[in-house]
């Protein structure tokens, strides 16, 4: 079992920066990539960024440029950094953890508003 726990959240303003933490704990050694999701309402949950145990990573299109993500595998953290948010970044974030054997967790998800 995993355990994930996303901080971070909030309300800003278009154009402002946000920083997302996810803690990681439990079976954290069978943990191959790690993610982050939204879902904004009315939406289905997509995909922002992955990356891999060695620091691969992967990014929609929408967020290439503004969005960085990275991996404290010492600290079992992983990290959203956003930089000039729009409001379609709206959504609840979902920290995701993908093991060797294919199975997914998830955290609680964190609210992110982003005002006009």
């Amino acid at each position: 079992q995993v355990q994930l726990v996303e901080s971070g959240g909030g309300l800003v303003q278009a154009g402002g920066s946000l920083r997302l933490s996810c803690a990681a704990s439990g079976s954290i050694s069978v943990v191959n990539v790690m993610g982050w999701y939204r879902q904004a309402p009315g939406k289905q949950r997509e995909l922002v960024a992955t990356i891999t145990s060695g620091g691969t990573t992967n990014y929609e299109d929408s967020v290439k440029g503004r969005f960085t993500i990275s991996r404290d595998n010492a600290r079992k953290m992983v990290y959203l950094q956003m930089d000039s948010l729009e409001p379609e970044d709206t959504a609840v974030y979902y920290c995701a953890a993908d093991t060797f054997t294919s199975n997914r967790y998830w955290g609680q998800g964190t609210q992110v508003t982003v005002s006009s």
